[in-house]
């Protein structure tokens, strides 16, 4: 999955793009992190972290600062952080991470998401130990070896540099997402076309062509459910 990262982003961004979706997605999970900790996203990392994310998402300032300010005022909403695991079509996997503030409501509107689709829940631990969390950051304007110059002068390690398409992206420990962006931002790059904490498989799995069109039926009720914020999977979509 790794190697096509770009592919991935494009087409959540554009199957969002047509949607309000991505963007209160987006509000719940800044209006968490606002409200765990200071509002000010320098004394914040989890908020500067979501920030960061929502930039690569073309998220309208109006929707960021209507969060905080919602967090400010001491909204009185409060939301859990939950992962359910499953299988998917032909032993697929499929992680999927939500914020609710209703427990009773989601794991129900999961598993039948999963049931309805070809799929099934699994327990916890059943999925995830085939993933890996990892730091994903991308930019464009610098070579697989610049970056890998840029991250040596600032003393920072990443797993893996590889040229994507335009781009270039760097796969790092979750611990040091900041210390790359802060490299990275320190050699005069502003932009960054991704930004993310993400769980990759260690090893992706391809279907045939009427099995993935299943999967991706199942992939998109998933997305499609109000609490799930992020869905993780080890499926090569090609």
């Amino acid at each position: 999955m790794g190697r096509k990262w770009n592919n991935i982003k494009e087409k959540k961004a554009s199957k969002d793009a047509n949607t309000s979706r991505i963007y209160a997605k987006f509000g719940r999970e800044i209006y968490v992190a606002a409200k765990q900790g200071e509002p000010d996203p320098e004394a914040n990392q989890a908020l500067k972290f979501v920030l960061e994310r929502a930039k690569t998402y073309n998220v309208p300032k109006a929707i960021i600062e209507r969060a905080i300010e919602k967090a400010k005022g001491g909204g009185e909403e409060n939301y859990d952080d939950m992962r359910y695991e499953g299988f998917g079509p032909n032993g697929s996997m499929i992680i999927v991470d939500a914020l609710t503030n209703n427990v009773n409501r989601t794991a129900p509107e999961v598993r039948a998401a999963f049931g309805k689709n070809g799929g099934n829940m699994g327990v916890s631990g059943s999925v995830a130990y085939m993933f890996d969390a990892t730091a994903v950051i991308g930019i464009e304007g610098k070579s697989s070896d610049e970056v890998l110059e840029i991250l040596m002068e600032a003393d920072v390690d990443a797993r893996d540099i590889l040229e994507e398409d335009e781009a270039v992206i760097v796969y790092a420990e979750p611990d040091q997402f900041h210390a790359v962006q802060e490299a990275l931002k320190g050699a005069g790059i502003e932009e960054f076309t991704v930004a993310e904490l993400s769980m990759l498989a260690q090893n992706d799995v391809t279907l045939d062509a009427e099995t993935q069109e299943q999967f991706e039926k199942l992939i998109d009720a998933l997305e499609d459910l109000e609490d799930v914020q992020q869905v993780y999977h080890n499926v090569d979509l090609g």
